[in-house]
């Protein structure tokens, strides 16, 4: 029967994500209109950084000549 429990308990917790309430997920950004008030500029130095870093960065021009490269073969 413990075999039967650890089948359905995965199957369990994804049924229950996928059917429950999505939730807003906005991140830094929730602080955006407190640091666009603030008068300080390393406040907005720190902001500028904080953003970088959680930006995703799009692949470089290297990468899809090279992508290219191995779809014209």
């Amino acid at each position: 029967m413990g075999w039967l429990h650890s089948l359905f308990s995965p199957l369990k917790k994804l049924w229950f994500r996928l059917h429950s309430a999505p939730k807003k997920r906005r991140g830094i950004y929730i602080l955006y209109e407190d640091v666009k008030s603030c008068p300080y500029e390393d406040v907005h130095v720190l902001w500028s950084i904080l953003v970088e870093a959680h930006t995703p960065s799009l692949p470089s021009k290297s990468m899809s000549e090279g992508s290219n490269v191995l779809h014209s073969i």
